[in-house]
């Protein structure tokens, strides 16, 4: 583990990570969007996610829209304006289409804003009660890296479907799951020499601890290099890779993806799945692109990585990639940007025991995504 100009504060194991910021899980993903009903319609057809609330103007809401789908633990959020103005339509102008909110469940919310304000934490919302009928949720929030906020979720007394305000959703149509459990992990990418200020912030203001750390010699290709390490906090639960531009002879992803959302922001969503093959065949059935991987990575792979339960044969066909660690081995496979701007997508992730992140398979990875960058002319 590499631990070059990190500062004390993250020379810290996971397990030494302050616990003064208790999280339980991610509570959701809210995504500003041009056209929520529409987006919501692609995450119910080509990723399963399943119908569970919606607000608007039939439950007295005047300024946005938010339609809430679930698949297991994964909960996303789709929110459009419904006015001209506001700060829906301000994210969305700069960005695109995007995450604005990582929400955190917790036990106290109240608690989470002060721990973090006070240890530098820029406020967004000061802790607030919601209230219906099914209960009360108490909800407050920071800022985070580019426009990208944490919400702090406290919701141990209340039973409704989502959150107070919002009702639940039940449209005609539905399509079945595809096999997703749970968000493993979060990418941000920030800009130039941004990454250690980042962190720094995960370990000050939330007690994380850095986890594992890669260089440009780690990731890189012949033309283009990123910078990244991980951050999480004490049960592991939670887990914010931080990414930064490395210099190489032509633009990398992380630069791409800067100058198209205009920002720093979630570069993408980590998703687990117990079946990998099942999940990705289920994905491509349905239209959702995955990066393309040469059939001669499959040559030595299992040279490199040694025996794993799968045959290779369905892993080759579907281009999933694969990599070893001390603790066990992981599947991986990235889909294309699921937005017009080449910016957020998504990974399908199946861990047998590994804890890592593929760092075999980053060379790999990084020449497919330099495969879709020449085609888009941002190379």
């Amino acid at each position: 583990m590499k631990h070059d100009n990190t500062s004390p504060q993250l020379e810290k194991t996971v397990s030494e990570a302050e616990d003064f910021l208790p999280l339980l899980g991610t509570d959701f993903v809210e995504l500003y969007v041009g056209n929520a009903k529409q987006a919501a319609f692609y995450y119910i057809t080509a990723w399963g996610f399943q119908p569970l609330a919606y607000c608007g103007l039939e439950t007295g809401v005047k300024d946005r829209v938010s339609y809430v789908l679930q698949q297991d633990k994964i909960r996303l959020v789709l929110t459009s304006a419904l006015q001209p103005d506001g700060p829906v339509n301000a994210h969305v102008n700069a960005h695109g289409d995007g995450v604005k909110v990582i929400a955190l469940w917790v036990d106290d919310a109240t608690k989470s804003w002060e721990e973090t304000t006070s240890r530098g934490g820029v406020s967004c919302m000061k802790p607030e009660t919601h209230v219906d009928a099914n209960g009360s949720v108490v909800l407050s929030g920071i800022h985070t890296y580019g426009e990208t906020l944490h919400l702090f979720v406290e919701r141990k007394n209340y039973n409704g479907v989502f959150l107070p305000g919002y009702k639940a959703w039940n449209p005609s149509y539905t399509a079945p799951e595809v096999g997703l459990k749970f968000i493993d992990h979060m990418v941000g990418n920030v800009g130039w020499n941004e990454m250690n200020k980042w962190c720094e912030f995960y370990a000050k203001v939330m007690g994380f601890a850095q986890l594992v750390s890669f260089d440009d010699k780690d990731i890189s290709t012949e033309y283009t290099a990123l910078m990244s390490k991980v951050m999480s906090n004490g049960n592991g639960r939670i887990k914010f890779p931080i990414n930064e531009p490395a210099s190489g002879k032509k633009k990398s992803q992380i630069e791409e993806y800067i100058d198209f959302y205009h920002g720093a922001g979630v570069q993408h969503i980590a998703v687990a799945t117990e079946n990998i093959v099942e999940t990705v065949t289920a994905l491509k059935a349905r239209g959702v692109e995955f990066l393309y991987v040469p059939e001669t990575y499959y040559d030595d792979v299992l040279d490199r990585v040694g025996k794993i339960d799968e045959d290779l044969a369905p892993l080759k066909k579907l281009g999933i990639l694969i990599d070893r660690d001390e603790e066990g081995y992981l599947l991986q496979l990235f889909t294309k940007p699921v937005l017009d701007r080449p910016t957020m997508f998504f990974e399908i992730i199946q861990r047998k025991g590994a804890k890592s992140f593929g760092k075999g398979n980053f060379k790999a990875l990084f020449e497919a995504i330099e495969r879709e960058q020449e085609l888009r002319g941002t190379l």
